[in-house]
């Protein structure tokens, strides 16, 4: 051990940098410092307009020059990288493996001591509690020994935690050091390593199992039901067919997943979903029907928009179905965003609204099928053709659920407003504090949502006959889908990706149900067994973080 010597402090690997340096320091790194301060100047006010084009010049001649020795070198610093990362490579392998034998033999150590000191607490603990005169002393004893015990854990479990961060940040200094040998690049087999050692050294059992109890408990149901279906004569459960039904019966539902995932990030949530859909399906239904309706809209009436072109009818529906949705959305959300009223308050005023509305303004009667070439066009499906015996065909509706996916993701992930977002989630206060305007975040959140919303429920028309009724409990599926999918109630923690997988698993589970012929009644028991339990696994995840 005496002639141990880190990565960083190994003079061979110490001469390749300054090698390295020398050949990149005129060259490949001067045009990078080149190119940032011709950027600065573009964007500097203070630096008068006249004189630009000269400091620019001289810029772009340097440019040249250092491009020119950058080439000159290329052939050289290719072979010098490569010789410098393989005996890198070699000197880390030593390195590596010597720490993690003195790590290990650390880790063994201190669990050996660690088994010896708890059984000697335990004795001296144990024998108070036995010596103890009176009902308080021994409680006392008993409190002392509990105490010691959690100590002396903690301690154990800090001093192993250092000999597995001294093993991770071996690794993480050979790839540091590569990367820098490589002039910044990054290497995927390093870093997939990498990122595999940072999960095995910070692996806990009990944080797995809260973190993907649930999925796991999910998993081993849909096992059981392939398995169990045969068996009762229901049939072959994992078809193409089956998958293609779930997507489709998935399709609209992410709308309403995507919209209110926004809702339930800022630590709230919305149970106005399912009258959105209804009213924006029958505003969808009556303007695309085939001919005079006969609903009468608050005895105004009979409609008949067939004298309008299809492509008029079809976007006057959405933009009319979004605008809807969008209006009563954003009422709900001023009583939120600027009164502090709970959402879950402003959207049940507002579900209650709209409720009321339809079913006196229809009476409660379908508004009938949408025009049947429509209907095929965007709600129909194409023909893959026959497959294991089985026609099999592909809904039309994946495809704009696809997109609502790749556009809300975009939208909390790579915009301004999606950081805003999740800064309001998780504590308005410092939001606000920070400059961020949590009224607009909030306002802008609920606009978003109604128009998720609004497309789902145009898009729910092609799917069954629209009346008041439709859309019925979607609220609740649309929530548990996001909290299945990792959105916290607790606001600020989710990921778009969660609430998409959640509307899949959610789905999957009621047509999995349906398909053993298992009563509609059951079926509300499995949901909120899985809805009680995602949250609870989040309330623990928050209280631990706490």
């Amino acid at each position: 051990m005496a002639e141990f010597v880190t990565l960083q402090e190994n003079p061979k690997i110490k001469e390749y940098q300054e090698k390295l340096h020398g050949l990149r320091s005129d060259g490949v790194n001067k045009i990078t410092e080149i190119k940032q301060a011709i950027a600065k100047v573009k964007k500097n006010p203070m630096i008068e307009y006249d004189k630009k084009p000269q400091i620019l010049a001289d810029y772009k001649k340097q440019l040249e020059e250092a491009k020119s020795l950058a080439k000159k070198n290329e052939a050289q610093d290719k072979i010098l990288t490569k010789e410098a990362v393989a005996y890198a490579n070699l000197a880390a392998k030593d390195y590596i493996k010597t720490v993690n034998a003195t790590e290990n033999e650390k880790i063994k150590t201190e669990k050996a001591s660690f088994a010896q000191e708890i059984r000697k607490i335990k004795a001296e603990g144990n024998a108070r509690i036995e010596n103890a005169k009176s009902p308080s002393e021994k409680e006392t004893a008993r409190y002392e020994l509990k105490t010691s015990l959690f100590d002396e854990k903690n301690k154990s479990q800090t001093i192993i935690e250092r000999c597995r961060d001294a093993k991770k940040q071996a690794f993480t200094d050979h790839v540091t050091i590569n990367r820098g040998l490589r002039n910044e690049k990054s290497n995927f087999i390093e870093d997939a390593q990498l990122g595999f050692i940072n999960y095995k050294n910070s692996f806990k059992l009990s944080k797995f199992f809260l973190d993907n109890g649930l999925y796991i408990a999910i998993a081993i149901f849909f096992v059981v039901c392939i398995i169990i279906a045969p068996a009762i004569g229901a049939g072959n459960l994992l078809t193409l067919p089956n998958i293609f039904t779930i997507l489709e019966q998935s399709s609209t539902r992410m709308f309403y997943a995507l919209g209110v995932a926004g809702l339930i990030l800022l630590a709230g949530t919305d149970l106005s979903v399912g009258r959105m859909v209804a009213m924006g399906s029958v505003v969808t239904g009556l303007i695309l029907h085939p001919g005079t309706n006969i609903v009468k809209f608050f005895n105004m009436g009979p409609w008949n928009f067939t004298a309008l072109p299809m492509g008029v009818r079809l976007i006057f529906a959405l933009l009319l179905s979004i605008l809807l949705c969008t209006a009563f959305c954003a009422f709900a959300g001023v009583f939120t965003a600027k009164l502090k009223i709970h959402p879950f308050i402003s959207t049940l005023a507002s579900q209650l609204i709209i409720y009321g509305l339809l079913f006196f303004g229809t009476t409660g009667t379908p508004v009938g099928s949408i025009d049947s070439s429509v209907k095929d066009l965007i709600g129909g499906r194409w023909v893959l053709g026959i497959i294991n015996g089985e026609l099999v065909t592909f809904p039309k509706l994946i495809i704009p659920a696809i997109i609502a996916i790749i556009v809300a993701w975009f939208i909390w992930n790579k915009t301004t407003f999606g950081k805003n977002m999740y800064a309001v989630g998780g504590n308005s206060e410092a939001a606000s504090v920070s400059g961020i305007s949590v009224f607009w975040v909030t306002m802008g959140v609920f606009i978003m949502a109604g128009i998720f919303y609004g497309c789902g429920a145009f898009l729910e028309a092609f799917r069954a006959n629209a009346s008041a009724g439709t859309g019925q409990g979607y609220e609740m599926d649309a929530i548990a889908a996001c909290v299945v999918g990792g959105i916290s109630f607790n606001g600020g923690i989710g990921k778009i990706g969660g609430a998409a997988i959640g509307v899949v698993i959610f789905t999957s589970l009621t047509y999995c149900l349906t398909f053993l012929h298992i009563d509609t009644n059951l079926q509300f028991v499995f949901k909120g067994l899985i809805i009680i339990a995602a949250v609870a696994l989040d309330s623990i995840k928050y209280l631990k973080r706490k």
